[in-house]
Parts: C-alpha cells; sequence; structure tokens
C-alpha cells in the first residue's frame, strides 16, 4: 500500500483525500516510480474543478521526479534505480505510480529530484512558448502576465537571455521585486495600474510583439490591446477563467493580429520533441541561465492547503509537494 491524494469529486480542495491504495504491478511498456517529489501546477487547480471527459474519482498531478523500482514488459531504455522525471496525463498525486517509459527522461546526475520535478511541466511550457510557438529572438519585446509565477520566472529569465525586453505584469511590488531579479526589465502592477497604457507608454506607442497571456478572462481584452501590427496573442492558460466571446473579427483592423491557444501536449508528441524540449531546459538550468526558486514545499497529505495558497495567489515561483 501507498498513500495517494484522491479527488473524490470535483469541486474545492476540501475533496482532495489522502489515502492508501494499491498499485498494480507495470504494464507492458510501464515503469513503476518510486517519487520523491511531485510538481504542484494551477492546472492541477482546473482539473480539480473537473475538464470535459474528467470523471471523479481520480489521481490529480502532472509531473513527478523519482527513481525506477520495476519495470513492466518490454522496457528495455531504462533500469531499475535510475533517476527519472516526467510530464503529461494525471496521477502524480502518489508515493509511487507506473509510467509509459517513453514519456520518461534522465534526470542529470547533478540535478536534484525536486528541482526536476519543479520545472518539467513549468519549464517545458516556457520552452515552447518561447522557441516554438513565438520564437523569442534579440529585440523582441513581449508582455508576460504573472511574472512571478512558476512558468513566469522561468520564461522572463530565458527569454531575457535571448535579447528580449520582458515587460511583467504582477500583483504586488514583492512580486515586482521578484519578477526584475528575474529578467523582467519593466513590472507593471496590474492591481494599481492600467497594464495598456503602462506599456504604451515603455513601448513609446511601438507595443508588443507577442504577448504571453496565462490569465485569460480578465486580462484578454487589454492583451490584445497591447500587440503592434501581425502581433502574437498567445493565451496558454486561464487562471481567472476562460475567454468568453472571443472576437475574432477584431484581430483584423487591430493590425492582422495572430492568436493562438497552445498546449504542451502537441509540441512534445514524439519522443524526439519530448528530449529536444527536456536537454534544452536541462542545459540552460544546469548552466545558470535559468534559476529556479522552489519556495513552497508540502507534504502530500497538505495538499488541499497548496491548492488554496495557488488559488489564493499567495506563491511564488515553484511550489513542490513531497511524497
Amino acid at each position: 500500500m501507498v498513500g495517494v491524494v484522491t479527488l473524490r469529486n470535483f469541486g474545492g480542495p476540501e475533496q482532495l483525500a489522502y489515502e492508501e491504495a494499491e498499485v498494480a504491478s507495470p504494464a507492458a511498456g510501464e515503469v513503476r516510480i518510486r517519487q520523491r517529489a511531485v510538481g504542484l501546477n494551477y492546472t492541477d487547480v482546473y482539473s480539480r474543478m473537473g475538464r470535459p471527459g474528467m470523471q471523479a474519482p481520480l489521481i490529480l498531478g502532472a509531473e513527478g521526479a523519482g527513481d525506477v523500482v520495476a519495470l513492466g514488459a518490454g522496457v528495455t531504455a531504462f533500469k531499475v534505480g535510475d533517476r527519472v522525471a516526467y510530464t503529461g496525463g494525471l496521477g502524480a498525486y502518489a508515493e509511487e505510480r507506473n509510467y509509459p517509459a517513453d514519456r520518461l527522461v534522465r534526470i542529470p546526475d547533478n540535478m536534484s529530484y525536486e528541482l526536476a520535478a519543479a520545472i518539467m511541466l513549468k519549464g517545458l511550457t516556457a520552452w515552447y512558448l518561447i522557441r516554438k510557438t513565438y520564437e523569442v529572438k534579440p529585440g523582441t519585446v513581449l508582455l508576460l502576465h504573472a511574472a512571478a509565477g512558476g512558468v513566469g520566472l522561468i520564461l522572463a529569465q530565458w527569454a531575457a537571455h535571448l535579447g528580449a525586453t520582458v515587460i511583467g505584469t504582477v500583483g504586488s511590488p514583492e512580486k515586482a521585486r521578484l519578477a526584475e531579479a528575474h529578467g523582467c526589465r519593466h513590472t507593471i502592477l496590474y492591481r494599481d495600474e492600467d497594464f495598456v497604457a503602462r506599456v504604451k507608454e515603455i513601448t513609446k506607442g511601438a507595443l508588443c510583439h507577442v504577448v504571453y497571456d496565462g490569465v485569460g478572462k480578465t486580462t484578454y481584452p487589454g492583451s490584445i490591446e497591447c500587440l503592434r501590427p501581425r502581433g502574437m496573442f498567445v493565451a496558454f492558460g486561464n487562471a481567472s477563467g476562460p475567454i468568453e466571446n472571443f472576437d475574432f473579427n477584431a484581430l483584423g483592423p487591430k493590425g492582422g493580429l495572430f492568436a493562438t491557444r497552445p498546449m504542451l501536449p502537441w509540441y512534445v508528441q514524439t519522443r524526439d520533441e519530448l528530449l529536444e524540449g527536456a536537454n534544452e531546459l536541462f542545459r540552460v538550468v544546469e548552466n545558470g541561465t535559468v534559476k529556479v526558486a522552489i519556495n513552497h514545499r508540502y507534504a502530500l497529505r497538505e495538499v488541499a492547503q497548496a491548492h488554496r495558497d495557488l488559488e489564493g495567489r499567495r506563491t511564488t515561483g515553484s511550489a513542490i509537494l513531497l511524497p
């Protein structure tokens, strides 16, 4: 028997229950992982509330890191004792779990389990956003919402390293200082300032090449106003709620704008794509280009409080669960 967190019904954090359960032997093509750390992400909140096609009860969690403790039939790329990490699907809120071997990556020798678990989803998200969805280059001017969040701090550092001017929105002076220390050249206190007016001021009216918006409903109209002609609106999350009544026709008169709703699975469909992203991510973390602060650690049993803190925007940087 191992400890797991079961979502009994869709709803609030109180629906998350720590309990013990059996883990089956790994099926063909799978390995069993004894998890050392599990990533905590806002996408877990979306899943807890219920997504189309999901059914409770289930186990949440989309990334983790640990040791291979058993092999299913046909697995030859890994051996017992290998240190591995992953992101994708559900089921990470557990002390042990099975996972497809072809979706695992090896953790670099000098990287901790905690760091690997904290960066797989958020880091690969930053990777595809700035390397694949809109390729950030020297001279790119970008607006990043929630710049002090887990994805935001990684993306801002990486984009600044690539030569971009990063403008970040944040909710407090403390978060502004954090974002500025992690790549944001300019920060905007969205609770106190009109971020559209400030972007126009900062860019002297030139506006942005790309807006990375993981907030959604409350920021979407203004995000569009921050784009220069042929700019790209990248809606990669909806922390404030889903965007409703998207006005596609408005993109033309506002500058022939582009808009996309990317998702990580479409950028790591093949093992080669997964390894490309993971290898590039591990490289920029190991060489110090991207520094990742794990600011919040919770025991797996404390996951309900972790969700409350996440929803209350009381977290910065990365947060992990410790089985």
